[in-house]
């Protein structure tokens, strides 16, 4: 039995210490046969650190560690090149400079190399030196791997200042590449976010985004095989549509992918469902940007963006569903061509994502930590039972808790789509899958979500209206009759005053 690589970014260690390894050596034959100056964006934790130290191994000809992988028979090993790796992926703290970590990651490379350092030049031309230096001594040319480039950014996305001092450091060492190319065999970004060309890569107008061609979908993640097989190898007893439901969903063109981090501690856990890669990066800032700019959250289930978009994005102008796809909140559901353009459909990928993104959330309603998971609790115990009155109560105290300030200065409260995203963020949060705007041949559901045995089927209205009648009238319900499951049809009123319900009603169709 192969031993689960949790943590594991270096591939020799992998390779030779029996540990489980999904073989991505075609993809990187093909990405350095095709291409010079490639940049690949991927969330947190999904491999990409890996597969840079894979291209690392390659390009030092450690063919020791490739037998029985695609690129064995393939590859030239008797070249070798000198390989320079920088890696801001480690945590980087916030009362050191960033020019000094650049100074510091390159005193590394100059140390590996076996390079002599002169540390009185600026980071810019102390960089331009390592590469021609290492040039000269290896008498190949270089190969320059950059993994989590962005990392300086994004630790600061939230202090906008901070932010592009960080991005026009890096703008300043990445151009360094542009003007070397005689030295360089090959060079590999890796980050979460890709930010524009006016911006960060300015300088470096020959990278080739590798992130949507659908050639390189699989470059990272596990594939639904990948992970029957090591779940087999574990003879794991576990519902694989669980666990799918729960892990799988993440799409870059080509198959359905897993997050391998969440596989992995989900069988080191014993086969326990938690939110494992969300947990390792809570993403607060994503809080505090929505709480300084509200943004309606059930409009992610339906969202859609075009190419160039995608690649807009820069710390002068957050775009929040594109920050939310770069950093893995939100995948690609599918691909369309509207007219002669390619757009994209974007959705939450799977139930653990979803869940863990609505409950940090949820802390812009409810900020008391203890109170919240009381409320999550109880309300999870009453629609498993069918309980509507508890349900009821635990709605109304969520909205008490709602802080004044959010009403300040506007009029959520007169909106029927404030309270349907207060409702949607509370539900997910309790990790039941949940569909907003629920289409029908009839028209769309307010909201529906879907237990073991039952499906909740919701209507929300202000003003006194009847929105149980509506469920009835349009028949939403029947979208769902082949289901096994008892519908409940649940209707509910606010008062605009109040800030609260004013009437919830019921009607229950059994199977």
């Amino acid at each position: 039995m192969r031993r689960l690589p949790i943590g594991i970014q270096t591939f020799s260690e992998i390779r030779t210490d029996n540990y489980f390894y999904v073989d991505k050596t075609k993809e990187a034959y093909e990405v350095i046969n095709q291409y010079k100056y490639v940049f690949l964006s991927r969330p947190r934790r999904f491999g990409k650190s890996l597969f840079l130290d894979t291209l690392k191994c390659i390009f030092e000809g450690r063919k020791e560690l490739f037998e029985g992988l695609y690129i064995y028979d393939k590859w030239n090993w008797e070249e070798k090149y000198p390989v320079i790796h920088l890696s801001f992926s480690g945590e980087l703290r916030k009362d050191k400079d960033l020019i000094e970590t650049i100074m510091c990651i390159l005193s590394e490379n100059y140390e590996t190399l076996g390079l002599l350092k002169n540390e009185n030049l600026n980071y810019s031309n102390y960089f331009r030196k390592l590469i021609i230096e290492a040039h000269r001594k290896y008498q190949q040319k270089v190969v320059i791997l950059i993994d989590e480039y962005d990392k300086p950014i994004l630790d600061n996305i939230t202090n906008i200042e901070r932010a592009k001092e960080a991005r026009e450091t890096l703008k300043s060492l990445y151009s360094v590449i542009k003007d070397l190319d005689e030295y360089i065999r090959f060079v590999f970004l890796t980050g979460v976010s890709k930010f524009s060309k006016t911006g960060i890569f300015s300088g470096l107008n020959q990278l080739v985004d590798v992130t949507l061609d659908e050639k390189y979908g699989n470059i990272c993640g596990y594939r639904q095989e990948d992970v029957e097989e090591l779940l087999n190898e574990y003879n794991a007893n576990v519902d694989l549509e669980e666990v799918k439901k729960w892990y799988n969903g993440y799409y870059w063109l080509k198959d359905k992918l897993y997050n391998p981090f969440d596989i992995l501690l989900f069988i080191s856990k014993n086969y326990k469902f938690s939110n494992y890669w969300f947990k390792s990066g809570t993403p607060t800032f994503l809080v505090e940007l929505v709480e300084k700019k509200p943004y309606y959250l059930p409009d992610l289930e339906n969202i859609r963006v075009d190419e160039l978009l995608l690649e807009r994005y820069d710390v002068d102008k957050i775009i929040f569903p594109v920050l939310l796809f770069q950093a893995g909140y939100l995948t690609i559901e599918r691909e369309e061509l509207i007219g002669n353009k390619i757009t994209y459909k974007l959705r939450i990928p799977n139930l653990e994502v979803g869940s863990s993104l609505m409950d940090a959330l949820l802390d812009l309603y409810q900020k008391d930590v203890t109170e919240k998971s009381k409320l999550q609790n109880e309300t999870i115990l009453a629609l498993e039972r069918g309980d509507l009155e508890t349900f009821r109560k635990q709605l109304e105290v969520l909205f008490s808790s709602i802080p004044y300030e959010n009403y300040t200065n506007n009029k959520m409260n007169e909106y029927e789509g404030f309270y349907a995203a207060v409702v949607y963020t509370f539900i997910y949060s309790l990790a039941f899958p949940v569909i907003a705007e629920d289409t029908t041949n009839k028209g769309r559901i307010d909201l529906t979500v879907v237990l073991d045995d039952k499906i909740y089927i919701f209507e929300f209205k202000v003003k006194g209206e009847n929105p149980l009648e509506q469920i009835k009238e349009k028949k939403y319900y029947e979208k769902y009759l082949n289901q096994g499951k008892d519908i409940f049809l649940t209707g509910i009123v606010f008062d605009t005053g109040t800030k609260n319900i004013s009437k919830i009603e019921r009607e229950k169709i059994s199977i």
